[in-house]
């Protein structure tokens, strides 16, 4: 199945000790969260809507509380159909890994009903629209290894390390 184009009708900074991520918002809730560097062109004075600053303000406060390695509450509506079936699939069971846990690739895997698609898997947690948020950073390899990470490797290794795994 083809991956849908989401459009962000907004994009806001949300500072943090760690630097600036950039949120963008569909008309449907929270589309893609980008790491500080990664990007620059967030708005600045464009009429915000009433649901999108009160969605932001719920971000910004997850977002920090996830920067602290501790467990976050009620999330913005997050608005994941940009990708395909799979993909929502597996972003979907993302979200039951608490907190100071991780699966591999085959327990995901396993766990949305096809057991053989580890690499899939894999592809899907990289190209996650929404990492920390939807954490695909609790996600490792066999034998507990890294794997990769759409952040890059120190992002991973910070998050887990901050949320009490050390690898």
């Amino acid at each position: 199945m083809k991956t849908e184009t989401r459009q962000a009708i907004v994009a806001l900074t949300i500072p943090t000790p760690d630097g600036v991520f950039v949120a963008r918002y569909s008309k449907d809730g929270l589309c893609r969260l980008d790491f500080p560097g990664k990007t620059a062109d967030a708005e600045a004075s464009r009429r915000i809507p009433p649901e999108v600053r009160h969605w932001h303000s719920l971000t910004g406060l997850v977002l920090k509380t996830a920067l602290k390695g501790r467990p976050i509450g009620e999330l913005p509506p997050l608005d994941l159909k940009a990708g395909t079936v799979f993909q929502q699939k597996v972003w979907k069971c993302l979200k039951r890994i608490r907190t100071g846990q991780t699966w591999t690739y085959g327990e995901v895997a396993e766990a949305i009903g096809s057991k053989t698609a580890f690499r899939a898997v894999g592809g899907a947690c990289g190209a996650n629209p929404i990492p920390v948020l939807v954490p695909c950073h609790r996600v490792l390899a066999a034998n507990q290894r890294l794997g990769g990470f759409s952040g890059g490797l120190e992002w991973k290794k910070l998050l887990l390390q901050r949320e009490g795994i050390s690898m």
